[in-house]
């Protein structure tokens, strides 16, 4: 009597499987509604400036402006979440933490430097104080 308790919903349960499996979502019988196809659209993109960004010049430059803050080890200025990198003696000495200045030159996201924070950014020229 066992066996025949769990043979009955196990039965019933295939029957039921065996069902949904022969629905493939399309009816021929008549008075049916046809099935819905699916529509994708999409709108075409267009650029927008996003004036919160660093703009780029035609020359590939990038200009940043804010105010300069100290990284987490020594020597580390940062600006807008960039590191800034100074191949010019006077300009690294122009520039301190709590400038507001605007900075021109170009990201380079594969050099390694010891600050360990802040994309590095090439800094090619400074304006401000």
């Amino acid at each position: 009597m066992l066996i025949r308790r769990s043979v009955v919903p196990v039965a019933l349960l295939l029957a039921l499987s065996a069902g949904c499996a022969n629905n493939s979502g399309t009816s021929t019988e008549p008075g049916a509604p046809a099935p819905l196809e699916s529509a994708v659209t999409t709108a075409p993109s267009t650029p927008v400036e996003d004036p919160s960004l660093p703009s780029k010049d035609a020359g590939g430059s990038t200009t940043l402006t804010g105010t300069v803050t100290e990284g987490v080890e020594p020597g580390c200025l940062l600006l807008d979440g960039h590191l800034l990198i100074f191949n010019d003696a006077a300009q690294k000495g122009s520039v301190k933490a709590g400038d507001q200045v605007t900075v021109t030159g170009k990201a380079d996201k594969d050099l390694m430097t010891t600050c360990q924070q802040g994309t590095p950014f090439k800094v090619s020229s400074v304006a401000g104080s």
